[in-house]
């Protein structure tokens, strides 16, 4: 099954606040579950310029944990240019809002086993700034920043993230495996490298 990509523009939202936003995210989980967060971030990242200015311009490659609880999970993630990322689950629902760039994701789901590949592609999407979509508990997708800068997102989860025991498939292979981000992080620190590199040549 494809997961369902909601787009959402939400309108009157006023300047963004992070406690705020925080605040009303986990209002909105005891609320009424993922369909009430999806609300609340839907008005938030209309306002990227409020957003920008609370959390900076993107310069640095990043993940940044914004809030972690039971409930729920914020984090804040800059994809370095043209970085992919390895078809993944989380086992909780995910809402994911753009406010700087472009996310283009790739949905995948289990074959029957003793197959050529564990996993096939279903579907695309492509998540512009100001925009969301959402994802299931049983998703699986892969994301690639099509960029030549950075593409920054609030990510939101429906409980603690790093509690979870989520599986990850070789980009190459498709080969199930445990979740390991080590590739993510070395695309990050090389890009970061790279900027240190472009200052020290402006400053001498």
């Amino acid at each position: 099954m494809v997961p369902v990509i909601a787009s959402w523009t939400g309108k009157d939202m006023a300047m963004f606040e992070l406690e705020r936003f925080i605040a009303d995210c986990e209002s909105a989980v005891l609320a009424g579950g993922q369909g009430a967060v999806r609300e609340v971030l839907a008005q938030a990242i209309t306002d990227a310029a409020g957003i920008l200015a609370v959390l900076g311009e993107p310069r640095r490659a990043e993940v940044k944990v914004l809030y972690r609880s039971p409930r729920l999970t914020i984090l804040n993630v800059l994809w370095p240019p043209h970085h992919t990322q390895a078809p993944h689950d989380h086992r909780l629902w995910a809402e994911i809002g753009v406010y700087c760039g472009r996310e283009d994701n790739i949905f995948w789901r289990r074959r029957p086993p003793n197959g050529d590949w564990q996993i096939e592609a279903v579907g695309g999407g492509s998540i512009i700034a100001g925009r969301c979509h959402s994802l299931e508990p049983e998703a699986i997708h892969s994301v690639n920043n099509p960029l030549d800068r950075l593409t920054a997102g609030l990510h939101l989860y429906g409980g603690d993230l790093s509690m979870q025991p989520r599986t990850m498939w070789d980009g190459e292979t498709l080969v199930e495996a445990p979740i390991d981000h080590a590739r993510d992080y070395r695309a990050m620190d090389v890009y970061n490298a790279s900027l240190f590199r472009q200052d020290a040549g402006v400053q001498a």
